[in-house]
């Protein structure tokens, strides 16, 4: 089992705040001779005439010494999970959970930004203290 991030029950609670029913925690996936341990799986049932929504979301405090070295490992791991999900839940949207104030600081940097849209990360933006999402980037 992976180690979970320090932020990972705060985020789990401010999805399910956000109307969000968690399936896995954490979404597993054994691709051949890989085994994957995304932080969490969810559904939500946007409106009655539309399908569930499924999405699997992976956890980062960004509380380490440096940004920029835990950025590209959350990066690394984005793509690879993305494209395992596109294998075999191609369904599922995979986001990158991000505490507000390291969204509002370190991901508004021009650079980032442009990494970020390039490599088409989806973010949910979460306050850790009181345990809500605060933005949904796409």
């Amino acid at each position: 089992m992976p180690v979970l991030d320090i932020f990972h029950s705060a985020v789990r609670n401010a999805l399910e705040k956000d109307g969000w029913h968690i399936t896995h925690d954490p979404l597993h996936i054994d691709l051949a001779d890989i085994e994957i341990y995304i932080d969490f799986g969810a559904e939500q049932l946007l409106a009655a005439q539309r399908e569930n929504e499924k999405i699997a979301v992976e956890v980062k405090s960004f509380l380490g010494s440096s940004t920029v070295s835990e950025f590209n490992l959350a990066l690394g791991q984005f793509i690879n999970y993305r494209f395992v999900l596109s294998e075999v839940e191609a369904q599922r949207q995979l986001y990158l959970a991000v505490p507000t104030e390291t969204y509002e600081i370190f991901f508004r940097r021009q650079l980032i930004k442009k990494i970020s849209q390039e490599q088409q990360l989806k973010f949910i933006v979460y306050e850790p203290v009181s345990e809500v999402v605060q933005q949904w980037i796409m």
